[in-house]
């Protein structure tokens, strides 16, 4: 397995970065990683860079210091990239990854094209988060690290419910509740909690769902139009596809919100029959 500390020892300064539309796993992992350095490596500078987060994520520790804009003319001697599985989906921060001195990739990704120097790639992990426990010293996972681990691990499993999850996972989860961070409320609040204009794009959605391949296959959709009438973007969109997944009888579902004319971003979840990855 990949020494994650003999990479960061020699690093004066270090960025994570994650994809775009940042979900719970990249959040996650991102701030685990970002959290494990300060504590651990006090001397050394640290940033993060995302795009905006959804509000129910700054619940952990150090998301308010994410950073949304770069200065292209800084260069770090590491890039560690989490959950993306190459440079195009990096976007607003490639440019930083491609001036780093050293390059690592934590993912899970079965799409992931090993587009670093360093590469830890499981596809068959449950998420980034639990690739980011496996390479972290465990007596040093503080109850914020384990809280930013588990939102990562239960984000990327729909709580556990998708077939990647394994019993590896569920010790591992089990691990970082003995941390005793409030898990529970992290489920509420950051997977099943909606806020009001939420729940009324999801019931436009599904009401507006359209059902192929002999009830096999499920789609719904949102218009740009649509989503400026409503005041929402796609971080606003978390669990409309796993909602739509959860149809009687379908085993894929497809979820496409448009980003632009004829562009949309397109979500898949299946129930175990099919590869959606």
């Amino acid at each position: 397995m990949l020494n994650l500390n003999k990479i960061l020892e020699p690093a004066k300064t270090i960025a994570i970065g994650g994809h775009v539309r940042p979900d719970g796993d990249c959040v996650g992992s991102c701030m685990a990683m970002y959290q494990y350095i300060q504590n651990n490596y006090p001397d050394k500078e640290v940033d993060v860079f995302l795009e905006e987060i959804p509000s129910t994520f700054y619940r952990i520790k150090g998301t308010d210091e994410i950073l949304h804009e770069i200065d292209e003319s800084k260069h770090y001697d590491l890039f560690i990239v989490l959950d993306c599985g190459d440079t195009g989906r990096l976007e607003f921060s490639v440019p930083l990854f491609v001036s780093a001195g050293h390059t690592l990739c934590i993912d899970h990704h079965v799409s992931n094209i090993c587009f670093a120097q360093d590469n830890y790639v499981v596809p068959d992990a449950s998420s980034t988060s639990e690739l980011v426990y496996n390479l972290i010293d465990k007596d040093k996972i503080t109850k914020e690290i384990a809280e930013a681990l588990y939102l990562g691990i239960v984000h990327d499993t729909g709580v556990f419910q998708y077939s990647s999850t394994s019993p590896e996972t569920m010790r591992i989860a089990g691990e970082l509740m003995k941390t005793g961070f409030n898990f529970s409320k992290i489920i509420d609040e950051s997977f099943y909690q909606k806020t009001y204009v939420q729940n009324q794009v999801m019931g436009r959605v599904l009401a507006e769902s359209i059902i192929l391949l002999d009830g096999k296959c499920i789609i719904g959709y949102l218009k740009k139009k649509d989503m400026d009438f409503y005041g929402v973007e796609g971080k606003d969109l978390d669990g409309i596809v796993s909602q739509l997944r959860l149809t009687e009888g379908v085993e894929v579902a497809m979820f496409l919100y448009e980003l632009e004319t004829q562009s949309f971003k397109v979500s898949l979840r299946s129930n175990g029959k099919v590869d959606v990855s």
